[in-house]
């Protein structure tokens, strides 16, 4: 076999090249802290990286929403404390107001106060995020979910469905409840309210309380109506929705009467039509804007006649129960809201714990042995530094150099 000098040159420049690469390649690799800097180095591991990654951004957006939803669900937190705040401010000057020592004038003022509460848990209802979003409107959060009507009736114009956000790949959470369910609703169980009609007697009303929650007729809605028998004597009939009779007979004041597992208690002189309605919380008015409305109609109109007193007397009793379910109500879904962050934090928790573990398995796919790695290089070097010292020695070879 013949061996010219281009080959001999070729073959050494080809092992040069070839242990250079070899040796940039691991050069490269401790520069980047990586096994595999480019797919061809492990294309199995540099695959399964790649599903790691995806895995890992999906992961960290999940974590960015949930930062989103926390912000959201703190804002309607804050919001709901400072609405039960309210009520309760409310309800204490109610009691005030009820007192049989207040003046017309003094009534009038304690009304003001009330105005001011009022128009707070307006301000409240249409607050907004830092977005400028409304909060309690639903998907329809970009205008007041509460307006004022030609009659300056508060109603709700919002979106009857809750906001919600995907937190994790199992997890749609709700970030904001409506309006409607906060302001406009009873918690279950709220129980039952009486109400006094448009009457002409001075009847007041003590209750309902509940005697028998296992009554057949438990839980209808009640209407009480009052009349006269053949010599002028007060009597009573208590009926059902169906138009079934209940309880009825003579009226005889400061006697409970008692109907459908309930007791009603009575006091002062009925007329002829008076009426009393009596029914659970979700069937009565459930609006605490509502509620507040009577309340300031009552106390801003001057009381002379005993009926005007009862009828301000009741309204006060039936506002103030009213005001204590809205209160239940407004608690309830604070609670959930609480319930919500406190899972945000689970799934935090869980969430990090996954990302640690996709970290782990990416350092496993790609990452660099260092102590292997600089092994590799000294022996790369060696093996680079022979290739070149190799070249050198036989690029001198010629038999011209033996021939004097």
């Amino acid at each position: 076999m013949r061996i010219s000098t281009v080959t001999m040159f070729d073959q050494s420049v080809s092992s040069m090249n070839r242990q250079q690469g070899e040796f940039m390649k691991v050069g490269q690799q401790i520069a980047s802290g990586r096994r595999v800097v480019n797919p061809s180095d492990d294309p199995q591991a540099a695959s399964r990286a790649v599903g790691v990654s995806q895995a890992q951004a999906v992961t960290q957006q999940y974590a960015d929403a949930r930062v989103s939803a926390r912000n959201a669900l703190a804002q309607s937190e804050s919001v709901l404390n400072s609405v039960s705040n309210a009520i309760t401010g409310g309800k204490t000057l109610l009691v005030q107001a009820a007192s049989d020592t207040l003046s017309d004038a003094d009534r009038q003022s304690v009304a003001s106060e009330l105005r001011g509460i009022y128009e707070t848990l307006i301000g409240q209802a249409n607050a907004t995020d830092g977005n400028g979003r409304y909060l309690f409107g639903g998907y329809k959060d970009d205008s007041p979910p509460f307006i004022r009507d030609g009659d300056g009736k508060v109603e709700y114009i919002g979106d009857q469905s809750t906001r919600a956000q995907r937190i994790d790949a199992s997890r749609l959470m709700p970030v904001a409840d409506n309006g409607a369910r906060i302001f406009q609703s009873v918690a279950s169980g709220a129980g039952y309210i009486a109400e006094a009609g448009d009457n002409a007697g001075n009847v007041t009303f003590k209750g309902p309380q509940v005697t028998d929650p296992a009554d057949p007729d438990f839980g209808e809605t009640y209407t009480l109506t009052f009349d006269e028998d053949g010599g002028g004597n007060p009597t009573f009939e208590v009926t059902a929705a169906d138009g079934s009779v209940a309880a009825d007979g003579a009226y005889v004041a400061g006697q409970p009467i008692a109907f459908g597992g309930l007791s009603l208690t009575l006091d002062g002189t009925p007329a002829p039509g008076d009426e009393i309605r009596v029914g659970q919380a979700e069937a009565m008015n459930s609006d605490l804007f509502v509620s507040f409305e009577k309340a300031l109609a009552v106390l801003e109109t001057p009381t002379t006649t005993p009926a005007e007193k009862a009828e301000l007397r009741n309204t006060l009793n039936t506002v103030m129960r009213e005001l204590d379910n809205g209160l239940d109500n407004v608690l309830t879904v604070r609670a959930s809201v609480g319930a919500r962050l406190n899972e945000l934090d689970v799934v935090d928790a869980v969430g990090d714990n996954r990302m640690i573990n996709y970290e782990q398995t990416m350092s496993d796919l790609v990452d660099l042995d260092y102590a292997e790695a600089i092994s590799e290089y000294s022996l790369r070097q060696v093996g680079l530094q022979a290739a070149q010292r190799a070249f050198v020695d036989i690029k001198g070879l010629s038999l011209f150099d033996y021939l004097r």
